[in-house]
């Protein structure tokens, strides 16, 4: 008897694979891997977050209201052209559902996020990969891969998970150089961790454009990982189509409680800002040291760092090794970088222990 057979492009998917969260022996250890918050949550969303305990039995507000009227008041924006999602991956899936399918291309750039071929292929699109500029976004290739059947392009910025950043005038001729059918989407997952006047103009243009959307997300600078809040920005046209397709009550409310409470904490985004600013640059001085090793950071404006290993010890056995000292960090081969580990940034404690275990470990 035959049974129900998925359709070909879904079995062509490679499952997401989280950071780990404990080592290989089940050794607590500390985790490194996805790009968390060393400080933790906003002390003022965890008691939102808490306040709402009484209301189990309630299915939170489909429409998402007291979220993105906050969103809209701090940076500016019009709510109604606010889409919301399951952490920003939704909102990037949307996207893909929207706007592409069978027959259709979505271009995203070599060690883009894993989450963009995954969208592509779960609604049949044709994933497109443009070649990097040693690790970076690189425009004109984007460019030079747009054909008759692209429908979306995926940018994140900065990129995950190479940490490098792609200038506001490379953005605007990237957007410029777009046929107005396609819909570009920048991925500002970790736009927070930027300094004041390096962002790259993406809701800006989101505002005037009829083909571009941003999405944000609340898993990092403001540390609710755990409750999974993201949301975009575009034109009335592309937000209503993808609510459309979009899960009707996608945010719980506690989650949306707590990202309100988190959205008006701005001494702990600076906070946090600040200590990853401090120790990624500190931690990218530590690796130049290892330069002798063959090991090298690319620079990174995010809350990670790559570090690629071109010496005698592979990323591979760094990556066990670090473990076997107590530090998760995330290998990538199925993303094509076998030969780096992708290192978040924690505490003062971690980093300086993930330092000293790094030097032990290409030392031999």
């Amino acid at each position: 008897m035959s049974a129900p057979e998925p359709k070909s492009w879904v079995m062509d998917i490679a499952p997401y694979i989280p950071g780990k969260s404990v080592t290989d022996s089940g050794a607590k250890a500390a985790k490194l891997s996805s790009n968390e918050n060393p400080l933790g949550t906003s002390p003022a969303a965890q008691e939102a977050f808490a306040s709402a305990a009484g209301e189990l039995e309630r299915y939170p507000d489909a429409s998402g209201a007291i979220v993105r009227e906050a969103i809209a008041a701090k940076y500016g924006l019009d709510p109604q052209r606010i889409i919301y999602g399951n952490g920003s991956d939704e909102v990037l899936h949307l996207a893909a559902g929207a706007f592409a399918g069978p027959g259709d291309e979505i271009i995203f750039v070599r060690y883009g996020f894993a989450v963009y071929e995954i969208a592509a292929r779960r609604v049949g699109a044709t994933p497109v990969i443009a070649p990097d500029a040693d690790y970076a976004t690189d425009v004109d290739a984007i460019l030079a891969a747009v054909t008759d059947r692209t429908r979306v392009v995926f940018v994140a910025n900065p990129n995950n998970p190479t940490g490098t950043y792609a200038s506001a005038d490379e953005i605007a001729r990237l957007h410029a150089g777009l046929p107005a059918h396609v819909l570009l989407v920048l991925d500002h997952a970790y736009s927070e961790y930027l300094e004041n006047g390096e962002e790259d103009g993406g809701l800006a243009l989101a505002e005037t454009a009829s083909n571009v959307l941003v999405t944000r997300t609340f898993s990092k600078i403001h540390g609710l990982a755990a409750e999974r809040i993201g949301w975009g920005y575009a034109s009335m046209d592309i937000v209503a189509a993808m609510h459309r397709i979009r899960m009707p009550f996608n945010m719980t409310i506690a989650g949306q409680r707590a990202a309100v409470a988190a959205l008006a904490d701005d001494a702990f985004v600076e906070q946090s800002r600040a200590h990853n600013a401090k120790w990624r640059s500190w931690f990218a001085e530590e690796v130049a040291a290892l330069g002798n090793a063959g090991l090298r950071a690319v620079p990174s404006k995010a809350n990670f760092i790559l570090v690629l290993f071109e010496g005698r010890v592979s990323a591979e056995e760094a990556y066990k090794a670090l473990q076997d000292r107590g530090y998760i960090t995330r290998w990538l081969p199925g993303q094509g970088l076998g030969n780096g580990l992708r290192i978040s940034i924690g505490t003062e404690e971690e980093m300086r222990g993930l330092a000293a275990a790094l030097r032990e470990v290409v030392a031999g």
